[in-house]
């Protein structure tokens, strides 16, 4: 009971990640708020878990009002905040740079960097004022960390991310507040396989990703990002702040050059 009695929101948790996230938080003793606008899923994701510890919160993480009035009635409810999982995010299409749509692209910064911005500014501001030594965490990707691993919006967006969380790291931690990251390699999530750059099977999609990973013999499930978060979210990380950890079984720090250079002479 890693959370016992602590109170969290998880954006972007009707799916995915942040389902995953949720419920292994409420397991360990939290009270989750599911931010998210899809409505019926995340209706059933908490009555799965149970009203006693879950609870349902419409929130469109770029509109400031409402990701300011889902930290106020986690707040009235229950006294106080003292967790932050900014999760929600988009994927979009490959592209060339050359042909970059900028709709397309501010509509990437404005779901996968406004909103953590907003989570971030809003759930401190709580933390500050109740005193509370919280926990903010952001997911960011392998494409915060490497070129190439996504379309050119997503990474930019994803780097952007871990700018916000190193930025906030260096103003919060004089209220005691931790700010964090978690970056995972590809995992079939829904947004992951159902989006226009990829649309495959979960299977499928995991084999690809097996194909590629540098760590063999595992395939990463949203469990184990959920596990990463837990880490963070918990008095085990007491003295990590600022903090990009990446879920990735060493991709982005392993090259692949000379695994090439073996496999062909």
């Amino acid at each position: 009971m890693k959370l016992e009695g602590k109170v969290a929101i998880i954006t972007g948790a009707a799916s995915g990640i942040g389902e995953a996230t949720a419920r292994l938080f409420a397991e360990n003793g939290a009270f989750v708020i599911i931010a998210d606008i899809q409505d019926d899923l995340g209706e059933e994701v908490a009555a799965s878990i149970g009203h006693h510890r879950a609870i349902y919160k419409r929130c469109d993480i770029t509109n400031e009002e409402q990701v300011e009035e889902t930290v106020k009635f986690a707040v009235d409810k229950y006294g106080k905040l003292d967790i932050m999982h900014s999760n929600a995010a988009i994927n979009g299409p490959q592209g060339s740079i050359l042909d970059l749509d900028v709709d397309e692209f501010d509509n990437m910064m404005a779901v996968n960097c406004r909103g953590s911005a907003l989570a971030v500014k809003h759930a401190a501001s709580a933390m500050v004022a109740s005193k509370t030594r919280g926990s903010i965490i952001c997911t960011g990707s392998v494409a915060a960390t490497l070129g190439g691993c996504g379309p050119h919006s997503y990474t930019i967006s994803k780097h952007a991310v871990v700018g916000l969380v190193r930025s906030a790291s260096s103003e919060l931690g004089k209220y005691g507040i931790r700010v964090n990251c978690v970056s995972p390699f590809g995992v079939a999530t829904p947004m992951a396989t159902r989006n226009p750059m990829h649309n495959v099977d979960p299977g499928r999609f995991e084999a690809i990703t097996c194909a590629m990973s540098n760590l063999k013999g595992i395939v990463l499930k949203v469990n184990h990002v959920a596990e990463a978060a837990l880490f963070l979210a918990s008095d085990s990380s007491a003295y990590i702040s600022g903090h990009n950890l990446a879920v990735d079984g060493g991709i982005t720090v392993v090259s692949s050059i000379m695994s090439s250079t073996i496999t062909t002479t």
